[in-house]
């Protein structure tokens, strides 16, 4: 229980980061670094897929729009694999 609560803080400060920097984009401002928001979206993965949908935030950037997809799918696979392996 305690290891999903520090998944969904993760996420959600990733999320935040996102919309953060869609926001300071709108106004013209000092931007967060994308090497930065694709290292916190590796971290977070399901903050940063959600701030990019609900943000409409880096879409249109292939290293956003493919990479953070397929970040998505090697962490499921790891999970499926470190489940079947190890814990079940």
């Amino acid at each position: 229980m305690l290891l999903f609560c520090v998944y969904a803080l993760v996420n959600l400060v990733v999320f935040g980061m996102y919309a953060a920097d869609k926001a300071k984009a709108k106004k013209g401002a000092w931007r967060t670094p994308e090497i930065k928001l694709m290292t916190a979206g590796a971290v977070g993965i399901i903050g940063a897929l959600l701030g990019m949908v609900v943000c409409h935030h880096k879409t249109k950037k292939p290293l956003f729009a493919v990479g953070l997809p397929v970040i998505f799918f090697a962490e499921i696979a790891l999970a499926a694999v470190v489940y079947f392996k190890f814990i079940r």
